[in-house]
């Protein structure tokens, strides 16, 4: 691999490739998302034509109880994919061969573990590398002829959303690596959703659309206004329509508050796949669908090619875009609770509460203030958070202030500076609530 990547990294990532040829059987653990499930995808095609033996294990959040799961596991080696920054000290302090391939913050430094994370090479992980990043730069260390791979890491870095703001840090060296090799290719963006314009504008939620999304006299009356056809896909647009479209939309979002940056990143570059004929952004959506949906192991056979698994989680996406954009729809009736420095809702009804609070926050919230999705459905409640760069700008970093807001009530938290999540048990919510609000209270003062 070229200088792009440190020379530390590419140490780390050597030895990493050395313990795995060393073990006939690996076990394998990945987050349920798109980064992770895409992380998973490349980690098992990796292995299976190194002729491995392996299994694959999803988690919603690695945490207390699943850190027991992967105690008990009988495989002498072990590779954590889009998981494990939060639990370096107890992974290090087992008997197995243990490669951890994460972005999320660095908690501490690794002793015994082959520890793999942008951090720790001064590369931020939040926005320059991801689960998949990590995997597929381990999935080339083991052999230089995984780099189709790369098409697979683009589904984890979209559905990380580490392309909104433009590609950086080894994000850009997979972009120039894969464009090579002649398996990625660079789009233009828009506001406008790909696809048949009647279904695409009723289900979008990025953006989402008031009035539009989930709405389909609204998407008829908006495509008359433009002067469209009912019967035309994007792709059929002349000029003229998109701009008249386009135009459209814009003047809704704004007078729903979306701010001009928002908007700037949803018509943000597209990453096109030449090797699967598809976008990565649509690649991300199918596996994000399939992890949630609790079918990790479709999810992951469909990002190693098997056609059935992709089409049944093509299914499962499109049923699970209508259940957001009616879910959306309500939210975006009862309005947001607000708190003095967040604002929050509770998604017990729906289940989408990560999905929910990134559009919430991006299309319909305050966008002064960081918003908090709860989902009691289970104990403990779980909890995500979303922010803006304005926010993180102003001295917001939701990373710390779910850790510290959760752990003060016996929960746990963690993940981005803009992007968090956690859980916390039932009874200790409002406190929660509370504490979070004083945790941000002091991060807005000291940064003055």
């Amino acid at each position: 691999m070229e200088t792009e990547v440190p020379s530390k990294l590419l140490t780390t990532l050597s030895h990493a490739a050395d313990i795995v040829r060393g073990h006939d059987f690996i076990q394998v653990y990945s987050h349920y998302d798109a980064d992770g499930v895409s992380a998973a995808s490349i980690i098992s095609e990796t292995l299976l034509r190194e002729g491995k033996e392996f299994r694959i294990t999803l988690f919603t959040t690695l945490n207390d109880f699943n850190m027991d799961i992967i105690r008990a596991t009988k495989a002498d080696c072990i590779i954590l994919t889009d998981l494990g920054a939060s639990y370096i000290d107890h992974l290090d302090a087992m008997r197995q061969d243990i490669v951890v391939l994460d972005h999320h913050t660095i908690i501490s430094e690794a002793r015994r573990v082959c520890y793999a994370n942008p951090h720790l090479y001064g590369i931020d992980g939040m926005t320059s590398g991801c689960g998949a990043t990590m995997a597929l730069l381990f999935s080339v260390t083991m052999n230089e002829r995984n780099w189709d791979l790369v098409q697979i890491a683009f589904a984890g870095i979209a559905g990380d959303r580490q392309h909104i703001k433009g590609l950086s840090g080894l994000n850009v060296y997979l972009l120039e690596e894969g464009k090579k090799r002649g398996y990625i290719e660079e789009m233009p963006g828009s506001l406008i959703p790909a696809g048949d314009l009647l279904t695409q504008l009723y289900l979008t939620t990025d953006p989402y659309i008031r009035g539009i999304s989930g709405n389909e006299e609204g998407v008829s009356k908006l495509l008359d206004d433009a002067g469209i056809e009912h019967g035309k896909s994007y792709s059929g647009l002349t000029e003229e329509e998109r701009r008249k479209l386009s135009s459209l939309i814009a003047v809704k979002l704004t007078e729903q508050g979306m701010l001009e940056s928002s908007m700037d990143e949803i018509a943000r570059t597209r990453y096109h796949l030449k090797g699967l004929g598809l976008d990565a952004e649509y690649l991300s959506s199918v596996l994000n669908s399939c992890g949630r949906a609790g079918f990790g192991g479709m999810g992951i056979s469909a990002g190693m090619g098997d056609r059935k698994a992709f089409q049944l989680g093509v299914d499962l996406m499109n049923e699970s875009n209508k259940d957001v954009v009616m879910n959306m729809v309500e939210l975006d009736r009862k309005g947001l609770n607000q708190r003095r420095h967040f604002q929050w809702f509770d998604s017990t009804d729906s289940g989408f509460t990560g999905m929910l609070c990134g559009i919430a926050m991006q299309c319909i919230g305050d966008p002064n203030k960081p918003t908090i999705g709860m989902n009691q459905s289970k104990e403990p409640v779980n909890l995500s958070s979303r922010g803006m760069w304005i926010q993180l700008d102003r001295g917001i970093d939701l990373a710390a202030a779910m850790r510290e807001a959760c752990a003060s009530v016996g929960g746990e938290g963690g993940g981005h500076k803009i992007a968090a999540g956690g859980s916390v048990p039932s009874e200790k919510v409002e406190e929660f609530l509370t504490n979070l609000d004083n945790i941000l209270e002091r991060q807005l003062s000291a940064s003055k």
